[in-house]
């Protein structure tokens, strides 16, 4: 039967992510509109941006962390333009974006010495292959197949090459092993459930090194340039933003981190993140329909969870129509104003994806699941009819 109650906050969108409970845009109140990003005050604004992020992280003292423009995107090409082309290159991808970053490698930057370390939707690579002489593309955690890297005991610590690491989904969700990570990228839009369209990036001094070392053969646009002269612009890394910002998404930052810190930090953002994935570890094993799309339980990501179904008739399907029904169960749910947006990626097997970063309460997890049960006897029962 179809349910009566619904979640409070419907939104389990993998990006952008839900917003931080009981915000509303009386949050960006403060936000220093019409004002220049290079003024005093927005300068304040963004210093403490990158102060209590790095806290909130736990960075290092010497990792540096700049704000970029274009998300975790402009953030992984800037790292991958200035850095790539040193030495030889290992590519890990296990997923839609770790595939992007192969092809901007290969077939944009025209790298040779590149090797591609690949794995199907819902495995790993072998990661004992990876050769700490080379640099090292990867993404911590596969948003769009759940499946995740479970430590950092594969990255050697004497390595030679670099490590650049797209941790969008992972950062303030994992314990990640900073002196592990030469050049890591996120955006605000994921964890922290912030605006869209901005990136951080997080260098390590064995990152700098490279920067300040090496000069790649491919024109840099303005937009990812980091040194000036062979130097490093330590301007960046002070809150001297390449281009102009949006100060309003730079105070709903600055809203989401400390709302961070009310709640413990890092760990209870990793305690929330881990009381939600329990809730849907409970769901899938009482189900008959559902399955983790990532294999292994240690590589199962707690943030981006993705769901195969299991069924038998839906199997045999021509995945053509599979996703026709996964699509129809999303327009139920959203019609019914129940759930929004959990469909797999588009390159990724047909399934449901739920976000369930530390924004998300559990209870409205809770509340979700009877309608994801309901949306799919529904269509199920429809097609079988048919």
């Amino acid at each position: 039967m179809k349910p009566t109650a619904r979640p409070n906050n419907p939104c389990f969108s993998s990006g952008p992510c839900a917003k931080r409970p009981g915000w509303t845009p009386a949050a960006l109140d403060g936000a220093l509109l019409g004002r220049s990003h290079r003024s005093k005050g927005a300068l304040a604004r963004i210093t403490e941006m990158f102060e209590r992020s790095r806290a909130l992280l736990g960075l290092p003292d010497e990792w540096r962390l700049a704000l970029v423009p274009a998300s975790d995107t402009g953030a992984m090409e800037m790292a991958m333009w200035s850095m790539l082309g040193a030495r030889g290159v290992d590519f890990l991808t296990w997923e839609n974006f770790g595939s992007v970053w192969v092809t901007d490698g290969i077939k944009q930057l025209g790298l040779e010495d590149a090797r591609v370390l690949s794995a199907e939707y819902g495995q790993l690579p072998d990661l004992s292959q990876v050769d700490p002489a080379r640099d090292t593309v990867f993404v911590w955690n596969g948003t769009t197949s759940g499946v995740m890297v479970p430590d950092g005991d594969w990255i050697a610590d004497d390595r030679a090459g670099v490590t650049i690491c797209d941790a969008t989904s992972a950062v303030f969700a994992y314990d990640l092993p900073w002196r592990k990570l030469d050049a890591t990228s996120y955006s605000w839009q994921k964890v922290m459930g912030g605006e869209a369209g901005f990136g951080m990036l997080v260098l390590s001094p064995h990152a700098v090194a490279r920067l300040e070392s090496y000069q790649p053969p491919w024109p840099l646009p303005k937009l990812f340039r980091l040194t000036k002269a062979g130097v490093l612009d330590e301007g960046v890394f002070r809150g001297q933003t390449i281009n102009t910002i949006s100060m309003l998404c730079v105070e709903d930052a600055l809203d989401a981190l400390r709302w961070m810190e009310q709640i413990g930090g890092r760990p209870g953002m990793m305690a929330r993140g881990q009381a939600n994935f329990e809730a849907i570890e409970g769901w899938v094993a009482a189900s008959d329909w559902l399955g983790f799309l990532a294999q292994d339980p240690p590589t199962r990501s707690r943030t981006s969870v993705c769901l195969s179904i299991v069924d038998p008739w839906f199997g045999a399907l021509e995945q053509e129509r599979q996703r026709a029904l996964v699509k129809e169960m999303a327009q139920h749910l959203e019609a019914e104003g129940a759930g929004y947006d959990i469909s797999t990626h588009r390159a990724a097997p047909p399934g449901l994806r739920l976000w369930a970063g530390g924004t998300v309460e559990r209870a409205d997890l809770e509340a979700l699941f009877p309608w994801l049960d309901w949306a799919w006897a529904t269509v199920r029962d429809a097609a079988r009819a048919n």
